[in-house]
């Protein structure tokens, strides 16, 4: 397997969750910087390391609901709370 060394900045706050993380699993911190960036670019099935599981869920909205226009959403349920004050 090629190794690459290079100079990488993080974020105090990444830096610290990586840290704690590789404590937990008692691997090293290259390691564990290298399972999240394979995870993120969807690369870590390949090498033997599951991926997170994303888990659906069902929030209930009715057919026809366009989530990717949420003022719209806002909007419409203003109008029926509106016309159920009237």
């Amino acid at each position: 397997m090629w190794v690459m060394r290079t100079t990488l900045t993080l974020d105090d706050d990444l830096a610290g969750l990586l840290k704690a993380r590789a404590r937990e699993l008692g691997v090293p911190f290259r390691e564990i910087v290298n399972r999240t960036i394979r995870a993120g670019l969807g690369e870590a099935a390949e090498r033997g390391h599951p991926a997170p599981k994303t888990i659906p869920h069902s929030f209930g909205f009715r057919p026809g609901v366009d989530l990717d226009k949420p003022g719209q959403l806002a909007d419409e349920l203003e109008a029926e709370a509106f016309a159920d004050k009237a």
